[in-house]
């Protein structure tokens, strides 16, 4: 019980603060309140903190020159306050991960979490610090010039801060994972590196090729710009490719598998 209470303690602190600074909605907030709870209790403060540590530096990016980035991301289908769909699709599967540890404990469950978390920290540094780009992106399929904020266009800013944000992962779980009990410390620090950069830039550039195929994309009828949401411009955009279900946060689940899958393949390697 003593787990349960600190990471509830814990969570809903983090939380609470979070929901102040409106970095998280109120459903957002209560998502993560479960999330962090549920780590803690089923994991350790290595589980846990590596979850904040992505949480803690992807919202203070989001409110990082929030306002040059603001015609970028004015075709998103989510603002830098994340709801529970958002919290959920970025930490559901560290979640269930965790638990399988716990439930069945083996060497994978940490190496795949590494690679899970990496891939969202990458993909949200890439967003908000590729955002700030001054050359345009180019779309990851076909590498021709787009606007920015296109769903898939990719900058070498982009591409960098994706490098940044898994190597972050590797290096808090490794200081984090310090003294922690079997299931952690297994893996050695250069692998966590290694882990958090490999599964960073693959969940990263793999989201961005699934925005530019399968995710879900609309048209506005009055302005012409193509975007995430299905209004712009206060009018009802037109769906012009992907399945309705093929949302954002699917892409985003999805990435994490594939940097998930990656880092398992790299520790079952080396």
């Amino acid at each position: 019980m003593v787990e349960w209470v600190i990471g509830l303690v814990c969570s809903l602190i983090i939380a609470g603060a979070a929901y102040a600074k409106r970095s998280l909605s109120a459903s957002g907030a209560a998502m993560a309140v479960v999330v962090g709870t549920l780590l803690y209790a089923f994991g350790s403060l290595a589980w846990f903190g590596t979850l904040i540590v992505f949480f803690v530096t992807s919202s203070l990016l989001s409110k990082w020159k929030q306002r040059l980035k603001a015609a970028a991301e004015s075709g998103y289908v989510k603002s830098g306050r994340r709801d529970a769909g958002q919290v959920f699709a970025n930490g559901g599967i560290a979640v269930l991960l965790c638990v399988g540890h716990y439930v069945w404990p083996h060497p994978l469950w940490w190496p795949a979490f590494i690679g899970v978390l990496a891939s969202v920290n990458a993909d949200t540094w890439a967003t908000e610090i590729g955002g700030l780009s001054r050359s345009q992106p180019r779309s990851i399929v076909s590498g021709r010039k787009v606007p920015a904020g296109t769903s898939g266009g990719v900058t070498w800013l982009g591409i960098a801060a994706s490098f940044a944000g898994g190597l972050t992962i590797g290096v808090s779980a490794w200081l984090l994972s310090l003294g922690e009990p079997a299931g952690t410390e297994s893996v050695s620090p250069w692998m966590l590196l290694l882990l958090g950069i490999c599964g960073g830039l693959a969940g990263s550039l793999s989201d961005s090729w699934m925005g530019a195929v399968w995710q879900v994309m609309y048209r506005c009828p009055v302005c012409g710009k193509e975007i995430e949401k299905s209004r712009h411009c206060d009018t009802a955009a037109v769906r012009f490719r992907g399945a309705s279900f093929m949302t954002n946060d699917t892409v985003n689940m999805i990435s994490s598998l594939v940097g998930g899958a990656v880092c398992i393949v790299l520790y079952k390697l080396f």
